[in-house]
């Protein structure tokens, strides 16, 4: 059933109207060769594990009660609220399908957007944290000589992590029992695998913006081939207590879940919480492990001149959830995400397990000493694939476009994708492993990063892992193939800003009919009165703004460049990108369930003053719309549709972007240039 709230409500129209009016559940996607491919998996969890997320029996019963829905859509009290909470799922469901098809930071940024707003509250009240991480990357990475992408990479690792649990019966044993779910519904136990495996794999590396300038620092030395240790210049981090300090009534909050033990920073509640968990089998104390962190940020020399991003996302992240949540709803599983995060970059490889070193070696992670830092290490490794290169050095490197996963039976098998255009590099790298092996291995062993640990003698790729992550109930299998690349899935435009953020372009756009004047707080209210649902619409109309642009020969960016500025969309100019508009709107809606309809406005109704209110609440609870179209037309038939379509429907799909040339001036100084 999946989706059940929508199917309660299609029950209850069915019963007041006497027809099956819906609303109807969209398919779900279904690999017919693989059906535990990523993809799959991923989605399938989502869908069937996951039912009933943040369902609220109490105001269910209050609203059967009263008879007036407590659930939010285009506005508030038209649905009942569970089903608004099955929407917010169908949502992230749906994000997370459109972000494996493509892998661009902009549909990575609308997972993270689903999962702050079901998860945390209002996305606006953690944009800065999300913001920041794509913003750094984008604008400072290409000063370091090596650094790839982070942003894409954690949303790969959401997915990868989901797909796991779908497939992986040992691995949902172990969290079940770790957590003391083992009577649990089923739904309960993945619904908390979704929102702490959430937090942890897609906030794991939000801590770079810290390591980065430490970096750029390094990278000075290193343009000239000194390598990095003493006689280099490097930044430490002074007054760490601003970010890991806890006062009073956090202290004693945290105490009532350890005993009452009170802990001044939350480096020392990290500290205390993985001795309590993995001291024991690796040979550590509280003490011992608050002496390793407390050096992370001051001392770098003291772990070979690198500074650990992890130690900042875990601090960096605990802080956003004490501000947002409220220290006294914090759990012990929120430390467990926030642990995890903290072992997953170099705290456990190199000052707990000592994975290089034959001599201290305390063997891999065991997934039943902490499920949640045990997938995040496994599929932190995995996702090496698609990732974009921002370092100098990074930007040559050979590493896969693409990956092919099969998640079937108690494996993980998985073919990288390297560049087909690249054989030529791969072909030399070939001919220097062979004349390296003839002259008796002598000499630095030739490397083709990480396409040469994939292949040859012993996959290094593999071996590493499986020294990190205990792989014995989960085999893994890697090879590699090559192909051409398709880059037409990214739909890359010449419209770009260095800090303009989609959001704020969508709460712009919504708030296109508010005087000028409005202040940013009430626009960002208006928008944050839709569901969930209808703000991603809108940033999704806001999103394709570079592809409507790139239609009319147009683009948009936040630099002065010597092309002409445009003040006005010309008719022209809105013949041509009026009609994708409402192709986008038409997708949009199809993917979400909806279908054509007029039964909200012909459906018998008692008389009233609020009738117009009660018929545009009923088109939200059949989820039918008149201008919607059933099945799947193509885009000369959404074309057709569009023309044939009255003056005031049409003016929906372009006067909102005429409108926004003057509003856009006020933000960051965007500018619409003609080609």
């Amino acid at each position: 059933m999946a989706y059940t709230a929508l199917e309660k409500m299609r029950r209850v129209n069915r019963k007041r109207f006497g027809q099956d009016l819906g609303p109807f559940q969209p398919p779900m996607y279904v690999n017919r060769r693989k059906k535990n491919d990523l993809k799959s998996a991923a989605l399938r969890f989502i869908r069937t594990r996951c039912e009933g997320l943040h369902f609220d029996p109490l105001k269910e019963a209050e609203e059967k009660k009263t008879g007036k829905y407590l659930g939010t859509s285009l506005k508030k009290n038209q649905i009942p609220f569970n089903m608004e909470r099955d929407l917010d799922r169908l949502c992230l469901e749906k994000s997370l399908e459109t972000f494996i098809d493509s892998g661009t930071d902009v549909d990575a940024y609308l997972v993270y957007y689903c999962f702050l707003d079901i998860f945390l509250g209002e996305y606006g009240k953690s944009k800065k944290m999300i913001e920041l991480l794509s913003e750094y990357e984008a604008n400072g990475s290409a000063l370091l000589m090596k650094h790839r992408d982070h942003y894409s990479h954690s949303v790969y690792v959401f997915a990868l992590g989901l797909a796991v649990y779908e497939t992986s019966e040992e691995y949902r044993r172990i969290f079940k029992q770790f957590y003391g779910l083992m009577d649990a519904a089923e739904n309960r136990a993945a619904c908390l695998f979704l929102e702490f495996w959430g937090l942890t794999s897609l906030f794991h590396d939000i801590g770079y913006p810290f390591e980065l300038p430490f970096e750029q620092v390094l990278s000075y030395f290193e343009v000239d081939m000194q390598e990095r240790g003493a006689g280099c210049l490097y930044p430490v981090y002074r007054d760490v207590e601003s970010l890991t300090g806890l006062d009073g009534k956090e202290q004693e909050s945290l105490a009532s879940l350890y005993g009452n033990r009170r802990f001044e920073t939350s480096t020392e509640l990290f500290a205390f919480d993985l001795a309590s968990k993995m001291g024991e089998a690796y040979g550590f104390t509280a003490e011992s492990l608050l002496d390793v962190l407390k050096d992370k940020p001051r001392k770098p020399d003291r772990f070979g001149y690198y500074m650990d991003h992890a130690f900042f996302s875990a601090s960096r992240l605990c802080r956003e959830l004490i501000n947002i949540l409220g220290v006294s709803r914090l759990t012990t599983m929120h430390v467990d995400a926030l642990t995890a995060i903290l072992l997953h970059n170099s705290l456990f490889k190199f000052s707990i397990t000592f994975y290089k070193d034959e001599d201290k070696n305390r063997g891999p992670m065991k997934a039943d000493l902490h499920p949640l830092a045990w997938l995040l290490m496994l599929c932190d490794e995995l996702q090496c694939w698609d990732r974009t290169a921002y370092g100098r050095n990074s930007r040559t490197e050979l590493h896969p476009m693409g990956a092919q996963f099969d998640f079937t039976g108690s494996s993980v098998r998985v073919i990288y994708f390297y560049d087909k255009g690249e054989e030529a590099k791969i072909r030399r790298y070939g001919e220097e492993m062979e004349a390296w092996k003839e002259g008796e291995k002598k000499g630095k062993k030739p490397r083709l990063k990480a396409y040469s640990d994939m292949t040859g003698d012993g996959n290094s790729f593999v071996s590493d892992i499986e020294k990190i992550a205990d792989t014995t109930f989960l085999h893994l299998d890697v090879s590699v193939s090559l192909r051409n690349p398709d880059r037409k899935v990214k739909h890359t435009y010449l419209s770009s800003s260095s800090f303009m953020h989609l959001y704020d372009f969508a709460v712009t756009l919504h708030a296109r009919r508010m005087p000028p004047d409005t202040s940013d707080e009430a626009m960002e209210k208006k928008f944050t009165s839709m569901s969930l649902e209808y703000q991603l619409s809108t940033i999704n109309r806001a999103r394709y703004f570079d592809r409507y642009l790139d239609a009319i020969g147009c683009f948009y960016t936040d630099r002065q460049v010597d092309y002409d500025l445009v003040k006005r969309f010309t008719p022209k100019d809105t013949e041509i990108f009026a009609p994708m508009e409402h192709e986008r709107w038409i997708r949009e809606h199809h993917t979400m369930g909806w279908r054509f309809g007029r039964a909200y406005e012909e459906v018998p109704l008692p008389g009233g003053d609020n009738v117009k209110e009660e018929r545009a609440a009923l088109r939200e609870q059949m989820r039918c719309h008149k201008l919607c179209m059933d099945g799947v037309p193509s885009s000369e038939e959404i074309r057709d549709h569009y023309l044939h379509l009255d003056k005031k429907d049409q003016d929906k799909d372009w006067r909102p972007f005429n409108r926004l040339l003057t509003l856009l001036r006020n933000v960051d100084g965007l500018r619409i240039y003609r080609l």
